[in-house]
């Protein structure tokens, strides 16, 4: 067999490293055209470095929101045993178990970015309104900017009950689908009568799909 040559095996030589390089650098446009699932998993907070007691002190003034429910006599819903966030109105935790508790409640899950929540919030409001004591209303806000909520529902003019849950483990207790707006009902038990993934365009439309089931 002949031997190869100094120039032929010079060649082959630099035509390894260069084949090398090119897979080098495939590997690594694909490693950042491709997150690692680590990346695709987003950091849920329950509000914003930049939402300190001082910060939304001005904000909280604005809304007027109307003070989370006292604790009932009873623990509450199972699924919620252990849930605690943050009263929007003054920043208090909140046992949501505890404070749902011996009541028939209507839980409306929004993010002041949503438009149909922004829509369906006055209408909520307006159903409070219209029942009174029968059913409590509870608003729960699903993202960590609270400043921007509180804003929000000042420009609505909406002051019901809020709850600051950026985390949504309230909706994660409840196992409600991650779609905004979204409403459940509760009994006074705690257990689930309803949960509506949907929006309402009116107090009507809310009384009609909640209807009148008993406590």
């Amino acid at each position: 067999m002949k031997a190869l040559s100094g120039t032929t095996r010079w060649t082959i030589a630099v035509l390894v490293v260069v084949v090398a390089l090119v897979v080098a650098l495939v590997a690594e446009l694909h490693d950042d055209a491709v997150p690692r699932a680590a990346d695709q998993i987003p950091t849920l907070r329950e509000h914003r470095d930049a939402d300190t007691p001082q910060a939304l002190a001005e904000p909280r003034r604005r809304a007027d929101l109307s003070p989370c429910p006292g604790a009932g006599t009873s623990p509450g819903a199972a699924a919620l045993q252990g849930v605690i966030v943050e009263c929007a109105a003054d920043g208090t935790a909140v046992d949501v178990a505890k404070v749902l508790a011996g009541r028939r409640v209507l839980l409306n899950f929004w993010a002041y970015w949503c438009a149909p929540c922004a829509a369906e919030l006055p209408a909520m409001a307006e159903y409070q309104r219209r029942v009174g004591s029968d059913v409590t209303v509870v608003t729960v806000h699903q993202d960590e900017n609270e400043t921007a909520a509180l804003l929000r529902l000042a420009e609505l003019g909406v002051r019901l009950p809020t709850l600051q849950d950026g985390r949504r483990r309230v909706a994660g207790a409840l196992r409600v689908v991650n779609v905004m707006p979204a409403t459940v009902v509760l009994r006074p038990d705690g257990s689930v009568a309803q949960t509506l993934p949907r929006a309402f365009g009116s107090a009507d439309e809310i009384a009609e799909a909640v209807g009148s089931e008993p406590g």
